[in-house]
């Protein structure tokens, strides 16, 4: 069984390596990105390893009907997802996550609903790391040929051992994990908002009308969420969608002045140096690299 190997230099090339997932990413650090995924079938599951150098906000659904196990390598952390929750969270710079997505639980004797308490709860347990870390070294063996990922028992010792985790690993604090969920909640009724307006560039204060809570609380939310202030999201969020309009200039014959006033950036200056900060190239650069592609 051969891993497929996927160098991305886009967020976007990162978004669509991995099939069956309906992703969305937005660049929320500074620089140029790179990332790498490993990613092998075997037997009804499928086995992925990401690494981005970058922060990186994931909104997304699991393939539909799918139970994924998906560790955190930087945190130690087991989530459990479903291909019925939409999830969303920041990665950090340097992130690294290895995960097990089995494609139809009831083949192995699982049942979906007894695992919904689970999905999107920090689990933790002394055994996590070592899971986690056989994965990805059966990967990196796979890739490398030194391992056949497809030898008789290899499924169903992956399978075993992820839902062995979930017997053993209780939920982590708890009140840590509900000013989580807190935060969530507002920034989701902040991205009803946005969404509705995209293109929009809205302050502080109209933010938190519209989501209804003070500016104190929606600056708290963003920072437990994202790591950055609302602000800074907001402009880096219609930052990444002007960089998706530069890519693709050569075809829709936009100019960078027509991208900008698009995307509520009235100054071009401020615009073209907002725009190097956050990806380590001007806009004219971009468009140069969208009509060689």
């Amino acid at each position: 069984m051969s891993v497929r190997v996927v160098e991305a230099q886009e967020v976007d090339q990162q978004r669509i390596a991995i099939p069956g997932w309906e992703q969305q990413y937005t660049q929320m650090s500074a620089g140029r990105f790179a990332g790498r995924i490993l990613h092998a079938e075997v037997e009804g599951i499928e086995l992925f390893e990401e690494q981005m150098n970058l922060r990186v906000e994931q909104e997304f659904h699991a393939p539909p009907g799918a139970l994924v196990f998906s560790f955190d390598m930087s945190d130690n952390t087991l989530y459990l997802l479903d291909g019925e929750t939409r999830n969303a969270w920041v990665t950090p710079e340097n992130y690294r996550e290895v995960a097990v997505v089995i494609k139809q639980a009831g083949q192995w004797g699982q049942a979906l609903d007894s695992f919904a308490d689970l999905v999107l709860t920090p689990l933790r347990s002394d055994h996590c790391s070592q899971v986690a870390t056989s994965l990805s070294n059966l990967l990196t063996g796979a890739h490398g040929e030194q391992q056949a990922m497809d030898a008789p028992g290899i499924a169903q010792g992956i399978v075993s051992n992820c839902f062995s985790l979930l017997c053993e690993a209780p939920p982590s604090d708890a009140q840590r994990s509900r000013s989580i969920v807190q935060a969530k909640r507002v920034v989701q009724r902040v991205k009803e908002v946005v969404n509705d307006c995209p293109e929009e560039n809205l302050g502080m204060t109209e933010l938190a009308a519209k989501a209804g809570v003070s500016p104190r609380s929606l600056q708290q939310s963003f920072l437990r969420y994202a790591g950055i202030p609302p602000i800074v999201w907001l402009r880096n969020r219609r930052l990444n969608a002007a960089r998706r309009d530069l890519l693709n200039a050569a075809e829709t014959g936009m100019s960078v002045a027509d991208v900008a006033m698009k995307w509520s950036f009235w100054h071009l200056g401020r615009f073209s140096q907002s725009y190097y900060a956050l990806f380590g190239e001007y806009p004219k650069a971009t468009i140069k690299q969208g009509g060689r592609s």
